[in-house]
């Protein structure tokens, strides 16, 4: 029996995982409008719930009116795949990557795409790579935020706002928690069960102009898949953008979305959804700088997502173990935590160092995240204790 009290409080919602993530507060399927549901997507009904989501993401999104914003199938990896294999091999590829994600989209541009100029800028996890080595007459796809290592770009100045190459950014955990800088991103992809809490299977895809220019004067050398093609006799499928998706959407994840976004313009929009995360991040902030067994994997502060907070266990004890060891100190504080019914899914992802991944979104309340905070001192006590008695 474990000696450690268990704090007074819990969580009123333990949902911390980083996808798909927690519902928005007060959220219920009886706030669906089930009225597309049966129904045709390419009905007036159905036509009109796709063009309003469109129009919503861009006005919470801020997304500039010339750009084209299109819902594709299979999630952020299928908007992500669609642009890298509708767009690249025009010119040399700058592939940079610091996580798990970025790291598989190389791996799909150099072994699947087989491009033969690729250069690879990378980091390890919990730092970013050295951003000025970027060659901007070149194309160049990165993450906007690390899912997977909880590290970020803080804006986007390290983007010339002139350039020849195109951006292409999947932004997946970053949008509608951090201020995405269109001007200078010519792609921008994520899924909406992210920082909305949509339900997943949809990927949304954003488009430059100078986006645009390159798919109708460009046609890549290997075949496209038909879920992958944008446009037909040289011309952009404007239609995709307008609603008439490549394939058959999930009208009640359609009327999900609606939902999360009809709430995100409630809360502030673009400028309350940030300040919630934002507000999220310094609560688990602040006990990383209190606890003494904690801390970011994360390094330079001003590159810590305020969406995916992945952290490591730095206990003495514990960093002298094997890694698989490690990885097992964590995973039975995540144990502890899902028994509890305090914590779900906040396990480090499997590429990932050892340690937790907490969800800070803008669909979390602070509140249950302060209320997660010293149940973290309680499982990582208990933890201690065994592997002391252990020893």
């Amino acid at each position: 029996m474990t000696t450690h009290p268990k704090p007074g409080f819990r969580p009123a919602n333990p949902n911390f995982s980083s996808g798909p993530c927690a519902k928005r507060p007060g959220w219920s399927a009886e706030a669906l409008d089930i009225a597309a549901l049966g129904r045709s997507h390419r009905s007036k009904l159905g036509k009109a719930k796709l063009e309003r989501a469109i129009a919503l993401t861009r006005e919470v999104l801020q997304v500039p009116s010339d750009y084209r914003i299109g819902i594709v199938p299979a999630s952020d990896t299928g908007a992500v795949e669609m642009a890298l294999w509708s767009l690249l091999g025009a010119r040399g590829v700058d592939m940079v990557a610091w996580e798990s994600f970025g790291s598989g989209w190389v791996t799909d541009v150099v072994k699947q795409l087989k491009i033969d100029d690729v250069r690879r800028i990378e980091a390890d996890y919990g730092e970013l790579p050295d951003l000025g080595r970027i060659d901007f007459d070149r194309d160049v796809v990165f993450t906007w935020n690390g899912t997977t290592s909880g590290v970020r770009v803080l804006n986007g100045d390290f983007i010339p706002a002139e350039r020849a190459g195109l951006t292409i950014c999947d932004a997946t955990s970053a949008a509608f928690a951090q201020r995405l800088d269109f001007a200078k991103l010519d792609v921008v992809t994520f899924s909406w069960q992210k920082v909305l809490g949509g339900e997943a299977a949809h990927g949304v895809l954003i488009l430059s102009p100078r986006a645009v220019e390159r798919l109708e004067s460009y046609t890549p050398a290997w075949p496209l898949p038909k879920i992958f093609r944008l446009t037909k006799g040289g011309k952009l499928i404007e239609g995709v953008f307008k609603g008439e998706t490549i394939n058959t959407p999930s009208m009640l994840c359609v009327e999900d979305y609606l939902d999360a976004l009809e709430w995100a313009r409630s809360v502030g929009g673009l400028d309350g959804l940030v300040a919630r995360a934002d507000a999220n991040f310094a609560v688990i902030d602040a006990f990383v700088k209190k606890a003494a067994w904690i801390d970011h994997l994360a390094i330079v502060p001003e590159t810590r997502s305020n969406t995916s907070v992945c952290l490591t266990i730095s206990d003495p004890d514990v960093t002298a173990l094997e890694k698989d060891a490690q990885a097992a100190f964590a995973k039975g504080i995540v144990s502890l935590l899902d028994a509890e019914d305090v914590a779900y899914d906040i396990g480090a992802y499997r590429d990932a160092p050892p340690g937790l991944r907490i969800w800070a979104g803008a669909t979390v309340e602070t509140a249950d995240l302060e209320a997660l905070m010293p149940w973290l001192d309680w499982a990582f006590a208990v933890r201690k204790a065994e592997l002391k008695a252990a020893a």
